[in-house]
């Protein structure tokens, strides 16, 4: 595929990364469960010491590149920033949980046991529940997109994210009738997205004050290049080698799993792509619009599906097969909404 050239070499091939990862992971939790064991060990509040280093090495680095100054420009994109903002908030956690129940609990209940049903379903709501704010750059670059308004609806999207967050997912999980520990959510708010959010802001602000944009953009930021892609590698090997017995004795579980996120993806994407083109928004405008809501903020989701229900948890697998499936199917609607083009205006 042409437009996956011009991603970085991570990047292009995150899929093939992620199922390395998951193979080194059962590899591990099945030959040497004493790794494992004495990772489950540092452990406060309920929280995983190694996976929480490795969450913040995912995304500070993608907070560094949010202006929130930007914000203001917003005025000037209120179509697509509303076919975004409804999509990402007022369709896309709903269409997740609804989609996932209808799987886990009706057309595949004859493979699922209830209770796994229930984390899985836990799962794709934390998915749902958070719009991408790192790789829909990747999209929008491969789509020729308004990085402008990409930006600004990256930096409004995470400002929703602080407040919409947890209560969507309480209510979402209230509904699925799984107990809501509120504490460890609202800390989970706060510690992987609140405050790398303020001192990625802090950190940007002095360094371009420092050095100036140019210093920043260019030689500043390349310093993390590939950092928030191996801080995520490394926690899948970590996640798997928890998750290990339960693949191996139901590796199917996966495809299962893959099969309601993929058409949550497409059905998102089309929603927002199809209303941008009835609203004669230009391309450059309709496809980031699509593509924020369509993929997601996985980081989050895998650090708060640990925080709440464990690394071995249902939960916290679908978060991370949320990522195995998501580089594939991102790049065919690429290719989609580049072959598509010439129908806008």
């Amino acid at each position: 595929m042409k437009s996956s050239q011009n991603m970085s070499f991570f990047d292009r091939y995150l899929s093939i990364w992620v199922a390395i990862c998951i193979i080194v992971g059962i590899a591990i939790g099945s030959l040497f469960p004493i790794v494992p064991e004495t990772l489950g060990e540092f452990e406060y509040a309920n929280v995983s010491i190694p996976i929480a280093i490795l969450i913040w090495i995912m995304i500070f680095p993608m907070m560094l590149k949010i202006d929130f100054s930007s914000i203001v420009n917003a005025f000037k994109m209120t179509k697509g920033l509303t076919v975004t903002l409804t999509a990402n908030w007022l369709i896309k956690p709903f269409s997740m949980f609804g989609i996932a129940w209808l799987f886990f609990y009706v057309i595949f209940e004859a493979f699922i046991p209830a209770d796994v049903a229930q984390e899985y379903l836990a799962g794709a709501v934390l998915l749902g529940a958070a719009p991408c704010t790192a790789m829909v750059f990747v999209w929008t670059h491969l789509t020729k997109g308004n990085s402008a308004y990409t930006l600004v609806q990256v930096a409004i999207n995470d400002l929703i994210i602080l407040f919409a967050f947890l209560p969507i997912v309480g209510f979402l999980l209230g509904v699925s009738g799984i107990t809501i520990p509120w504490n460890t959510l609202s800390l989970s708010v706060v510690l992987f997205v609140l405050v790398p959010l303020v001192l990625a802001t802090i950190t940007r602000r002095f360094v371009i004050n420092r050095k100036g944009l140019d210093f920043f953009e260019n030689i500043f930021l390349k310093k993390f290049t590939g950092t928030t892609i191996s801080g995520l590698l490394l926690t899948l090997i970590i996640i798997f080698s928890f998750q290990g017995t339960v693949i191996l004795e139901n590796p199917a579980s996966i495809l299962l799993i893959a099969i309601p996120l993929i058409i949550q993806t497409f059905l998102i994407f089309f929603i927002a792509y199809g209303w941008s083109y009835k609203w004669n928004l230009p391309h450059d405008i309709a496809a980031p619009a699509s593509m924020i809501g369509a993929s997601n903020f996985f980081e989050l989701s895998v650090a708060v599906a640990i925080m709440l229900f464990g690394l071995d948890s249902g939960a916290t697998l679908v978060t991370v097969v949320g990522v195995l499936v998501e580089v594939p199917v991102m790049l065919a609607l690429v290719s989609f909404a580049n072959k598509t083009r010439h129908k806008f205006s």
